[in-house]
């Protein structure tokens, strides 16, 4: 018996002519196998809650045997049964069905019967085979004395069936050989990253996708690789194929970025410290305790109405013709004039993320735009967030602009032309290198030159 059920029998008495053990017997059942159970049945209230879910595996039936010395000629072995998943009554119900089969088979060795009839037949005797029904609970059944049920509560029973089924699919996956949704390759399954969404990965592909991301500063892309899932990834599994420094980065980064998207966070002109913008457009850095104006990025004016990146550029190009200013502060303030000539030249072009408020500036292409930094599509006619390219079936907003379309005939019809025109000289002047195939024009009234060989040919 050891050889047929392994690991799976275990010897708990085998002397003085007395043998016991116990099988745990492993239910034959469907690939997915509906589990439910009423809550709150305490009345007989006919609102109760019905609770259902999916699993793959379920505990196994427990079945203890003594085999008595007069076994198999006289006397059948004695035995119990023990469910996790099952009520007394129903318990009681396998265990007549055993007797029934010792009775058929009399005389001889029954164990392996009964072993083979509880994994195959259990289920649908009980009439199971789509849905196992838990309960009822709080009722005193008294069953057969050999049945032992485990069910306590629901509260206790679906927790515990749920860590089973998740347990075993566990093993399951890391024994058995996965193929990778982006390489194509196969490894064992402890080899592999397994996402909270169930998605799996190998630990290279995932590193290499990773470092991509991390080096772009795309941290906030760093999601489940199947397009349509996108699932977060924890933390502490990014950290599991990331080395020190580069999980250091991706902190930093992800911190940035965070920060970028929020909408009252501003950074200090002085020490370029994060802070929160207060209500009145003004904050205080937390590390240099400078107070400053959000709008003019200045010292805190109270009162006093102010000056829009216009008038502020005006002033300091003015301002630079004076020959009383040092140095120093001449170029800080060639610094300032640049950015501000910067952020003219974004705010005319550019168009805000709906999502993020990141400006975005459009130098070609369709109106289908895509957010560098949090990933998300819009529209840059209507700046309006989109799903794909439906938003443009609907005839408001074009998906190519006709100067676009335009510039882009007038790229590629010299490319057509020139394209049209080699076609014809080979067609009637070109002949084929004998070593590479590639057609060539003539280049006097006798030889050919080959670009790809730099060969010399001789024309007939």
């Amino acid at each position: 018996m050891e050889s047929i059920y392994g690991e799976n029998i275990f010897i708990l008495n085998n002397e003085n002519g007395l043998r016991s053990f116990q099988i745990r017997i492993h239910i034959e059942a469907p690939e997915e196998l509906t589990i439910s159970t009423k809550l709150n049945t305490n009345t007989n209230n006919s609102d109760d809650f019905s609770y259902s879910f999916q699993v793959k595996y379920i505990p196994p039936i427990i079945l203890t045997c003594l085999l008595p010395k007069s076994y198999p000629t006289h006397l059948p072995p004695y035995f119990t049964i023990s469910v996790q998943w099952l009520d007394s009554v129903r318990i009681s119900s396998l265990c007549s069905m055993l007797d029934s089969i010792w009775n058929e088979q009399h005389g001889q060795e029954v164990i392996y019967s009964w072993a083979e009839w509880l994994h195959s037949s259990a289920i649908s005797y009980l009439g199971f085979d789509k849905e196992i029904i838990l309960g009822p609970y709080g009722r005193k059944d008294r069953g057969d004395p050999r049945a032992i049920s485990g069910c306590v509560s629901a509260d206790v029973d679906i927790p515990s069936l749920k860590s089973y089924n998740e347990e075993q699919r566990l093993e399951s996956f890391l024994t058995n050989l996965q193929e990778c949704c982006i390489c194509f390759s196969e490894f064992a399954g402890s080899e592999f990253i397994r996402l909270p969404c169930q998605h799996f990965f190998c630990e290279k592909c995932m590193k290499t996708y990773s470092d991509v991301l991390i080096q772009e500063g795309s941290v906030n892309k760093l999601l489940c690789p199947i397009t349509k899932c996108g699932g977060m990834i924890p933390p502490g599994l990014i950290k599991r194929w990331l080395g020190d420094e580069e999980f250091e980065r991706w902190e930093s980064l992800t911190l940035q970025k965070t920060l970028e998207s929020m909408t009252d966070v501003v950074y200090c002109p002085r020490c370029e410290t994060p802070c929160i913008e207060e209500e009145d457009q003004h904050a205080q850095c937390t590390k240099c305790f400078f107070n400053f104006c959000t709008l003019c990025r200045e010292k805190r004016h109270v009162g006093i109405m102010c000056l829009t990146p216009e008038m502020k550029l005006r002033i300091l190009q003015e301002r630079q013709g004076s020959g009383q200013m040092g140095d120093k502060q001449r170029r800080r303030e060639q610094e300032m004039i640049q950015e501000l000539l910067s952020v003219k030249e974004i705010l005319r072009d550019a168009k805000q993320c709906p999502s993020c408020k990141m400006a975005i500036s459009k130098t070609e292409g369709c109106n289908k735009m895509v957010c560098q930094n949090c990933g998300k599509y819009f529209c840059y006619l209507c700046n309006k967030a989109i799903d794909g390219y439906d938003h443009f079936r609907s005839g408001t907003c074009e998906l190519f602009p006709q100067q676009e379309v335009m510039n882009w005939e007038e790229r590629m019809n010299p490319r057509q032309l020139v394209a049209q025109i080699q076609a014809e000289l080979y067609a009637e002047l070109g002949h084929t290198c004998p070593q590479c195939g590639q057609n060539n024009v003539k280049v006097s009234q006798k030889f050919y030159a080959c670009g790809q060989t730099t060969s010399v040919l001789h024309s007939i």
